[in-house]
């Protein structure tokens, strides 16, 4: 049960590191000091909804349809391999630096609406926890429960540590080959799951 908490934890950890929309909004609100708390706990309870959906709906319909699991598990692994890809493309594309916006802090409502729209109108978060994480979940029977609570204590860990660790991370990324370096990291972890759920499932 551990394990397959641990496993979810990382996991998680790996899919959200990703540079997307989401992260880069939520570390803008870090820098700047604005909603950090408010934008942090939107992103990790939507997080949280959408991974016990994929845990317990996936858990539902395998169990009608038995060889959904290993086509899933396949699926995972092309799908990890094809984002890593995309995550060294970005790296050797170059990176961008993240300059903190300027200007009057905005106010709350707009942040949470712009928040929950980066999040739940990104076609991406679906795939990463309700398919991905929910095939991956599988795997860990009797224990997908604790592979679900571990990912999402996984993605609440990552943005805490974005939205409050935003002011120490400023001058790092500013630079550019921060990003690239970041981008390289994400995506040789993304093809680490992937030889991991291919040759040891």
């Amino acid at each position: 049960m551990v394990e397959a908490a641990f496993q979810g934890w990382l996991v998680a950890l790996s899919l959200i590191m990703a540079i997307g929309a989401q992260n880069a909004f939520v570390l803008r609100q870090g820098l700047r000091r604005e909603h950090v708390g408010a934008v942090v706990l939107a992103c990790a309870l939507s997080d949280a909804v959408l991974i016990a959906a994929g845990v317990t709906g996936f858990g539902l319909v395998s169990a009608r349809v038995p060889w959904l699991g290993e086509a899933m598990r396949w699926g995972g692994v092309v799908f990890l391999l094809a984002y890593g890809a995309l995550r060294f493309k970005a790296a050797f594309a170059g990176g961008e630096a993240l300059q903190a916006g300027a200007g009057e802090a905005a106010p709350l409502g707009r942040v949470l609406a712009t928040c929950l729209v980066l999040t739940w109108a990104n076609p991406h978060v679906y795939l990463d926890t309700v398919v991905l994480l929910g095939s991956i979940a599988a795997q860990y029977d009797p224990h997908r429960t604790a592979f679900g609570i571990g990912a999402a204590l996984g993605s609440f860990s990552f943005f805490t540590a974005l939205g409050y660790g935003a002011r120490l991370l400023a001058p790092v990324f500013a630079n550019p080959r921060a990003w690239v370096v970041l981008e390289i990291i994400v995506g040789l972890t993304m093809w680490a799951i992937a030889a991991g759920l291919a040759f040891g499932g």
